[in-house]
């Protein structure tokens, strides 16, 4: 079976972790700290708040900001169900905006449409590792006097306009999950450049607590602690951080590889009936994180058949991006009508991808694909001649 996607992983990490364990310093620590300057100064940012993963970053970034109940957050439907969740968890509200259908991320126009009093900031979504259009949502901000917060979960070593992911907005919160470009096994983080912001979510990821332990082990005389408000144990460990260490020294290179993937399918599909490569716009250098198709309506298979065949054939994938509005959790509100979304949703689907993947694997995955497809075309004219036992029409 050639997997949907695998982390890179090797001797370095495990020598990064043998170190911590030998140092006894296992929680959140100097390698935190370590970890947090890499990522900031790759991206541009100012500082950075490790965190336990990218849900938590998102909740963190919108209590830095006092969203909570009353407040709306504009988000779209097409994502991954947290970015939602995150709001929800600050008992604010989600509102979800249609997306462009060319690139699957959220429409500036549409999210202008969603405005109202009670919004407060607006969260973009680099689906996929492609990056929004930053620019147009930095202006609606401010014209409208909003805090745009960048769901990154996916797109550390994407650049927009030549910059990287990262430095752009006051809030942008990646994820280290297995599937994304460098791993933890589970964390998150938040850049930004404002120090307050900073401060408040340092606070918070630590249960409001006023020295750090690092502060507070390291001092040589006596450091009593004091809780200054509400927080949670949102904390990264420095285990984890050991490896997040050495996964920022082979970013670019893994950033290299995914595009070179990126690149022979997207060359492989043009010449494939009925399917669609994604779409990079020019202000934008994608990291690849993963590689979506889109299944025309007139395909002669559904996008499910297609899952199954390549699954048959030893190819694992997955079914394009959720939409939230459509799972039972949001399902009893009355959204408005998302139809790009649902489209994308529906008619998409991810090929493996990811950077140990060898030509010969990559060339199954084409070779599987081309397959699948001439096997439903083959079918449906079968049916269309009467093969399938109905009456020709």
């Amino acid at each position: 079976m050639i997997p949907l996607t695998k982390p890179t992983l090797g001797r370095a990490e495990a020598a990064a972790v043998a170190a911590v364990l030998e140092s006894g310093w296992l929680t959140q620590g100097p390698r935190v700290a370590e970890f947090e300057r890499s990522v900031a100064a790759y991206c541009g940012a100012a500082h950075a708040v490790a965190c336990s993963n990218c849900t938590t970053a998102l909740h963190l970034a919108l209590q830095a900001l006092d969203i909570g109940p009353g407040d709306e957050v504009i988000v779209p439907s097409l994502t991954f169900i947290a970015t939602a969740n995150a709001v929800v968890h600050c008992g604010a509200r989600p509102v979800f905006a249609d997306v462009d259908p060319r690139t699957y991320n959220l429409d500036p126009a549409a999210a202008e449409a969603a405005i109202t009093p009670r919004t407060k900031a607006i969260m973009p979504v680099h689906q996929l590792g492609l990056p929004a259009d930053i620019d147009a949502f930095r202006a609606i901000a401010d014209r409208h006097g909003l805090t745009v917060i960048e769901d990154a979960a996916c797109a550390l070593g994407s650049r927009y306009r030549g910059r990287p992911i990262g430095g752009h907005s006051p809030l942008v919160c990646f994820s280290f999950h297995p599937r994304k470009v460098i791993s933890t096994g589970e964390g998150g983080m938040v850049l930004t450049s404002d120090e307050r912001l900073c401060q408040r979510m340092r606070l918070l990821r630590q249960h409001g607590m006023s020295v750090p332990d690092t502060a507070r082990h390291g001092a040589q005389h006596l450091v009593i602690e004091r809780y200054v408000c509400v927080g949670h144990n949102y904390r990264l460990s420095d285990v984890q951080a050991a490896i997040g260490i050495v996964q920022m020294q082979r970013l670019d290179t893994l950033v290299r590889w995914r595009r070179e993937l990126g690149a022979r399918y997207t060359a492989s599909i043009a010449g494939m009936p009925h399917l669609s490569a994604p779409y990079v716009p020019d202000y934008a250098e994608p990291n690849f994180q993963s590689y979506a198709v889109q299944l025309a309506p007139e395909a002669p298979l559904s996008r499910n058949e297609l899952l199954r065949r390549l699954l048959a054939r030893g190819i694992a994938t997955k079914p394009g991006i959720m939409t939230i509005h459509r799972e039972p959790a949001y399902r009893a509100t009355d959204w408005p009508p998302l139809p790009h979304s649902e489209f994308a949703s529906d008619r998409s689907l991810l090929l493996p991808l990811y950077p140990d993947m060898t030509a010969a694997e990559q060339q199954a995955v084409i070779a599987a694909l081309r397959a699948a497809l001439t096997e439903g075309a083959r079918g449906a004219l079968g049916c269309a001649a009467g093969a399938c036992g109905g009456a020709v029409r």
